[in-house]
């Protein structure tokens, strides 16, 4: 009966992804050892989180390079013994993908991670945005802003990309509440949001001292989205990129070789780069309420779940009465190859138990769609494995 439900839950949208997972993790399931009586897993600690229908650390930590072959066992923590299931299930996802993946889940309350490639710096691009966020509540924690503040945006202030609120600056400007910047960044990853409310944390190295403060490891926080996503195109920012298709205009008559070179020196030592084990770490300390107060805690963890972005990523493959809360990433294209393809965040069973998670797509040439089956192939062997413990 536990195996018809587990097939079940991983009957296979397109592809092969989720036969692949059906057939590791049902051999697994057989032949794997119980766990040992002293392997006794701590009850979940939760938060009492009312979910409203609203909706680096250091710049000199050497980078590991990106590669496809999992890494050593040290990926998983063996304090407690995670599901082995689970455990091939990952492994086998990480090796098959077409691209420079990492993966990591983390039960909260746990000691057990399990992880692909959990240890390597991935692009980061918009995930970042949590740290933005989590930085600014600390410091309105600490007594030093207020989400009731507002602030006025002009033109100079605009950024690049994805930045829906720029169609609110005119010419005097657009003054709103940070609040309201915070719900633009995280919901709609909307960039000049999240710059302003940047700048008001006190910038970069405000972030990266939090994270610091926090005892979060490998997880870089780059110059800023203007710098960033200039210098990995190749350009020198301009003011003027952020009007219109600017940007675009002038990264397309760049020879290609300085596209290339610009693309592939970034992926090789990402400023942005983040580690999947030390996000799924930093997101477990978040929910357990480690990271921030309680009120600060649970306003980010209910606005994270009004994400609406990457609604068929991991998302897509949560099970109905799951809650799942995230934030994604994408990055620039060159070409077939894309960068920077993310999606992190917490998956809460019916019973509570929660999981941590994160997929980082470095670069790849697959297509969307079998991007999106990973994803959603992680979010259904959690799953899976939950119901059969």
């Amino acid at each position: 009966m536990r195996f018809e439900g587990f097939g079940q839950l991983l009957r296979p949208r397109a592809g092969g992804v989720a036969r692949l997972i059906l057939l590791v993790t049902a051999v697994s399931a057989c032949v794997s050892a119980p766990q040992s009586p002293g392997a006794q897993a701590r009850p979940t600690k939760r938060l009492d989180v009312p979910i409203r229908t609203v909706q680096p650390t250091t710049a000199t930590d050497p980078p590991r390079p990106v590669a496809n072959p999992p890494l050593p066992y040290r990926d998983i923590d063996q304090r407690e013994t995670p599901p082995p299931a689970l455990v091939s299930v990952i492994r086998s996802l990480g090796t098959t993908f077409r691209g420079q993946v990492g993966i990591a889940v983390r039960r909260i309350g746990s000691d057990w991670t399990v992880a692909h490639n959990g240890t390597a710096l991935f692009p980061q691009q918009s995930v970042s945005k949590l740290w933005v966020a989590m930085t600014f509540l600390d410091a309105v924690d600490r007594g030093k802003l207020s989400l009731a503040g507002s602030t006025t945006i002009t033109r100079s202030d605009l950024t690049l990309f994805h930045q829906p609120s720029a169609a609110n600056v005119g010419t005097m400007g657009w003054t709103t509440t940070y609040i309201d910047l915070m719900r633009r960044a995280m919901t709609q990853s909307d960039n000049t949001a999240n710059d302003a409310l940047l700048r008001a944390a006190g910038g970069p190295d405000a972030v990266r001292a939090f994270l610091a403060r926090r005892m979060i490891g490998n997880i870089r926080f780059g110059p800023g989205e203007r710098l960033l996503q200039s210098t990995t195109a190749g350009l020198d920012w301009r003011q003027d990129y952020s009007i219109g298709r600017n940007f675009y205009t002038a990264r397309a008559k760049l020879p290609m070789a300085v596209r290339e070179k610009a693309l592939n020196n970034y992926l090789a030592s990402p400023p942005d780069g983040a580690a999947p084990s030390s996000i799924v770490a930093a997101l477990a300390k978040l929910r357990e309420g480690d990271m921030l107060s309680p009120g600060s805690t649970r306003l980010l963890l209910s606005i994270m779940e009004e994400a609406k972005t990457g609604p068929q990523r991991i998302k897509g493959g949560v099970p109905r009465d799951w809650r799942y809360l995230h934030k994604t990433g994408t990055g620039q294209e060159l070409g077939p190859r894309s960068t920077g393809f993310n999606d992190i965040g917490i998956m809460t069973a019916p019973d509570g138990t929660a999981y941590a998670v994160a997929v980082m797509i470095g670069s790849t040439t697959a297509p969307i769609p079998e991007r999106w089956d990973l994803m959603q192939a992680v979010a259904k062997a959690i799953a899976a494995n939950h119901e059969l413990r």
